[in-house]
């Protein structure tokens, strides 16, 4: 029974059937194995029969038609309540998955997808749920036929050379509905669990509005009533910007061996006021400020790509993310550190990002944190360098990114050639709300505080996710090498299913044979 069957990769090779138990290949328990219909008249308004395909079994091998399309006119293949149905072009990653029909209902389905209809005493839910514990155990990844962009398993190779083990009829019926059980109650299980985390991530959006609305420090702001107001602050930041700029001017010109000209300061670059004119109300003490008011400069980054395996270290573009940056997401430059000092990064620094091919992903910002090396930033990410009287940096990096800051960003984000961007004179532009500068560090710490609570229970709460897939895989595997559900001795062997299904078979041929001598 076991001849010509691919045991490579095979979860259970090393495991003996148990008694009562045999192995064959899937063709030999089924009576087709037959793949869909290609269509491209697909439609969204349920004209016609849904027609199904991969994306309608989801990765826990269950049959979901929450998104389908349909196809009328003739329907060459239908698929029935109890067929077996395994997704047979797809991503490596993808292909395998399988689903029983449960539903008895009007089905097509596509070219993607091979229908195995069962011969009489399997249980096709014992089977699809044996090919899909195949699938999640990366099987069906090796046995796959590699195509330019997807893979492959046609009918013929999954009907002679897929292992099945097949448990006597009964004891299939109950391990079916063990797993049924067992697997019903663990995705309740993940659902509850999901739920948890969709709530801390509603948690987290409601702690981070707080903390640019003023309402996480709307207490502290009553037991501290003397606390300077925030255009005090944002004058003496506009004054030493000025200064620094007018420092710089005078090195240039000394190093030009030059005099300054007349009326040389009036020349000064002011910084882009913010436009309040739709922006909300903010507590008292605070006032609207926008990123080029706080920065010493803004500036692009290193414009070439990078052109080296190893040396000085440049972000790339990834690297940037709400809140987050990843100072690992890197490539590399030739040379050495001091050739491209203008383009490093610094402990503070914004880096928006420029392009992307997300929108959601165009002018999302991250700060620099604490770095003891010398890394460049490339083109694609803009450098707000915000000035050393600003204690807290990291509040601006959290402001940048929601609420009216970042609807700011959105309305201005443009899309040439299917690329996403924003211009360096957005970012310049992009209003932040600015608390007296003691709020900024009681922001930042009340924020750390709770986003490290949430960080922590999400770390608990993905750790528990992962361990029930895991937990599926032992489930399954437990199933199909018969450790799910006790033996029971007076069970019919599946060598006798086996013998009656050759036996028909071969009837079946002897009868169509005789038909077709009397024709």
């Amino acid at each position: 029974m076991s001849n010509g069957l691919v045991l490579d990769y095979y979860p259970m090779r090393d495991i003996d059937p148990p008694p009562g138990w045999l192995m064959c290949s899937v063709g030999c328990v089924a009576s087709s194995i037959a793949s869909g219909f290609p269509s491209g008249a697909h439609n969204s308004e349920g004209r016609g029969v849904p027609h199904v395909r991969p994306m309608n079994i989801d990765r826990k091998g269950r049959f979901d038609l929450s998104v389908v399309k349909s196809v009328d006119g003739d329907i060459p293949k239908r698929l029935a309540k109890g067929d077996v149905l395994f997704n047979n072009t797809n991503s490596p990653e993808l292909i395998g998955k399988t689903t029983v029909i449960p539903i008895d209902d009007q089905l097509a389905y596509s070219n993607h997808m091979t229908r195995i209809r069962l011969e009489p005493g399997m249980n096709p839910s014992f089977v699809a749920k044996q090919l899909h514990f195949l699938w999640m155990s990366g099987y069906f990844r090796h046995r796959c036929k590699n195509h330019v962009n997807q893979a492959s398993i046609a009918a013929e190779p999954l009907s002679r050379t897929v292992p099945l083990l097949v448990a006597p009829s009964t004891l299939q019926d109950r391990i079916a509905d063990a797993l049924d059980e067992l697997l019903s109650d663990l995705d309740a299980g993940v659902a509850a669990l999901e739920r948890v985390r969709a709530k801390l991530g509603q948690y987290r959006a409601a702690v981070l509005k707080a903390a640019v609305s003023g309402e996480l420090t709307a207490e502290w702001r009553q037991q501290h009533p003397a606390a300077e107001p925030a255009t005090e602050l944002l004058q003496r930041i506009l004054a030493e910007r000025r200064r620094r700029w007018e420092e710089a001017q005078l090195q240039k010109f000394q190093a030009a061996g030059k005099a300054p000209p007349k009326d040389w300061k009036a020349k000064y670059p002011q910084p882009v006021p913010p436009d309040t004119t739709n922006l909300p109300p903010l507590p008292a003490g605070w006032c609207w400020a926008t990123i080029e008011q706080l920065s010493s400069e803004i500036r692009n980054g290193y414009g070439l790509k990078p052109n080296a395996t190893e040396g000085v270290p440049i972000l790339r573009i990834s690297s940037v993310r709400p809140f987050a940056l990843d100072l690992n997401d890197r490539r590399y430059l030739s040379g050495i550190a001091s050739d491209y000092l203008v383009d490093q990064i610094r402990t503070g620094d914004l880096l928006f990002t420029r392009y992307n091919g997300s929108r959601n992903l165009v002018g999302v910002c991250a700060i620099v944190p604490n770095i003891d090396e010398q890394i460049v930033h490339p083109d694609k990410l803009i450098r707000a360098r915000l000035l050393p009287l600003i204690a807290a940096p990291s509040f601006f990096a959290i402001a940048a990114n929601i609420g009216a800051s970042r609807r700011f960003v959105e309305q201005r984000i443009r899309t040439t050639a299917g690329q996403a961007g924003i211009s360096g004179s957005d970012v310049r532009a992009v209003p932040v709300p600015f608390p007296p500068q003691t709020e900024q560090d009681v922001i930042v710490e009340m924020v750390e505080d709770q986003l490290s609570v949430i960080e922590h229970l999400n770390h608990d709460l993905e750790a528990r996710l992962q361990s029930s897939t895991g937990l599926r895989q032992s489930i399954l595997r437990h199933a199909f090498t018969g450790q799910l559900v006790p033996q029971d001795p007076s069970d019919e062997p599946a060598s006798e299913l086996l013998k009656r299904i050759t036996a028909e078979r071969a009837n079946n041929a002897s009868r169509k044979a005789a038909k077709a001598q009397r024709k």
